[in-house]
């Protein structure tokens, strides 16, 4: 063995004066080894550094020691998204320490999801996956449950499922940022929506419109595909009404700081003219003027969650459904009272085109 070279059950059967074979019982655990020699054994691999190998320890059981996350949206919008990157972290957290590996993929929805799914069970190379962003009648949670693969559901999905579902009450976060506007004073405020098509996006203008129901309070929802550019648009055309709103609720925080630059470049003042607030607290607007008012529902703390039910499906555990804490309201600078007389309607300045500025 040189000194670059990973030790193995060889080199430790060799060091130890014993077989591969007790060896290997040894350090699995099994039974048919006198607790001495046990002790020797595992006292030598410790003093070789010897740690098992994952590729001969998936071929010895037949697993992989892998779990995927297939995202089925745009590179794009999910570079730009910082709920994914603090998911992402959470699953590692624990990953980390039970000897699994991530497997991630971006797929457009549709016939290269479903492709991408086969593949990963075609090639062995997960045991189980985390099905994220539910849709309306998702049909993934049958295609995954055909494939014979664990699976964790990020919330309860509305067809029947086989799989633990991990969940947060978008509705609760939502309620709390209306009935934050309402206390201040609003009484026409609008909500910046994800697509109708996800099942979080859905629920939560759901609970908005249901929310400034029980508050009288007159609203309107614009549904957007969850981009920072659909946030603008959206933005623009709530704006451009003959009535605009007095405070606007965006379904995440990238959406929301784009709706703060389109009402700042239109001479609008936040929150004097304009509140604001946002969804999933990424930490940069903390660090915006005004500093946004945000729901946040600890994504890291949900991949946590999430990682944990799947390791859990890998190893046999019955589905259960798990609710996680309700998310809190972060209330900064981008709220206030509605303006006492309607800022003054002003156009929207027209894009400025790519490239350097002209001298």
């Amino acid at each position: 063995m040189t000194n670059d070279t990973r030790p193995t059950i060889a080199d430790v059967a060799r060091r130890a004066g014993v077989s591969k074979g007790l060896v290997s019982f040894a350090l699995n655990g099994r039974a048919g080894v006198s607790p001495e020699t046990r002790e020797r054994i595992l006292s030598v691999a410790a003093d070789m550094g010897w740690s098992p190998s994952l590729r001969a320890r998936s071929l010895s059981v037949g697993r992989a020691f892998a779990c995927g996350l297939v995202i089925g949206r745009s590179p794009d919008v999910i570079a730009a998204d910082p709920f994914f990157p603090s998911f992402i972290a959470g699953v590692e957290d624990e990953f980390s320490v039970s000897g699994q590996v991530l497997v991630l993929a971006a797929a457009t929805p549709g016939r290269h999801e479903e492709q991408t799914y086969r593949g990963l069970v075609a090639d062995r190379r997960v045991d189980g996956v985390i099905l994220s962003d539910l849709r309306a009648g998702d049909t993934r949670v049958a295609l995954v449950a055909g494939l014979g693969i664990a699976a964790v559901t990020l919330g309860a999905p509305d067809v029947e499922s086989p799989f633990t579902s991990v969940s947060v009450d978008d509705g609760a976060g939502i309620r709390l940022a209306v009935d934050h506007l309402a206390e201040l004073g609003h009484t026409d405020i609008a909500h910046v929506a994800g697509p109708t098509a996800m099942l979080h996006g859905r629920n939560r203008a759901a609970a908005f419109e249901a929310a400034a129901a029980a508050r009288g309070i007159r609203s309107r929802v614009v549904s957007t595909d969850f981009s920072a550019a659909d946030g603008a648009r959206a933005t623009d055309a709530l704006l451009d009404a003959d009535r605009p709103p007095t405070a606007i609720v965006y379904s995440n925080d990238n959406m929301a700081i784009a709706g703060l630059g389109r009402a700042q470049s239109r001479g609008l003042v936040v929150p004097r003219d304009l509140s604001i607030t946002g969804f999933d607290d990424a930490e940069i607007g903390r660090h915006l003027f005004p500093a946004l008012t945000s729901v946040a529902t600890d994504a890291r703390g949900w991949g946590a969650a999430a990682a944990r039910a799947l390791i859990a499906a890998t190893t046999g555990a019955p589905a259960e459904e798990l609710v996680l804490p309700d998310p809190r309201l972060h209330v900064r600078s981008s709220t206030g009272a509605p303006p006492r007389v309607p800022a003054r309607r002003v156009a929207a300045p027209a894009p400025r085109p790519d490239g350097p500025p002209i001298a």
